[in-house]
């Protein structure tokens, strides 16, 4: 975190020393920093698709790029800082996260990847994957006598009846 204040408060100094301890404990300003931002999102399935909301304030649409290759969702963007200074004004506290970030999701494989939608509406970013047909189950019927059944001997039985009539003698032919 930047801080930059004249004032001499014990507060903001206590609290420039929680925020570094948590700096080196875990890396980056709290788990704040520019280098691991990255939007929040929430996954939803209904029967006929899956909606991913990526809540994204501050960033335009042109800023964010949506792609799925071998069925993974990817959504990448750049949120850009907006701090101005001046000689009349200066900065307190700086909360906010910036940078590039980038999330992505292994979608199942029930998804139609060739219609996905994306729409952005008051800083949030709405995925739409419908779901696709599932293939069903195919009985195959099968012919006596057909290439890939059984084999003619020269009794005229098949080797499979043959091998049955060995496997079971009790039963008559």
């Amino acid at each position: 975190m930047v801080y930059r204040t004249t004032l001499a408060s014990p507060v903001f100094s206590l609290r420039r020393e929680i925020d570094r301890l948590f700096d080196d404990t875990f890396g980056g300003n709290g788990g704040r920093s520019a280098a691991t931002w990255s939007p929040v999102v929430d996954v939803r399935e209904s029967a006929n698709e899956m909606t991913l909301a990526f809540e994204m304030p501050g960033i335009s649409p042109d800023q964010i790029e949506v792609t799925t290759d071998n069925g993974v969702l990817t959504v990448r963007g750049e949120k850009r800082e907006e701090r101005k200074e001046s000689d009349d004004s200066q900065f307190h506290l700086i909360e906010r996260s910036y940078g590039a970030f980038s999330r992505s999701f292994q979608l199942p494989k029930n998804l139609d990847e060739s219609k996905i939608e994306a729409g952005f509406d008051n800083g949030v970013l709405t995925v739409r994957i419908p779901k696709a047909a599932l293939p069903q189950p195919k009985k195959i019927a099968v012919n006596a006598g057909s290439r890939g059944g059984s084999k003619q001997v020269e009794n005229g039985e098949s080797q499979g009846t043959q091998r049955m009539a060995a496997a079971s003698p009790n039963q008559s032919r």
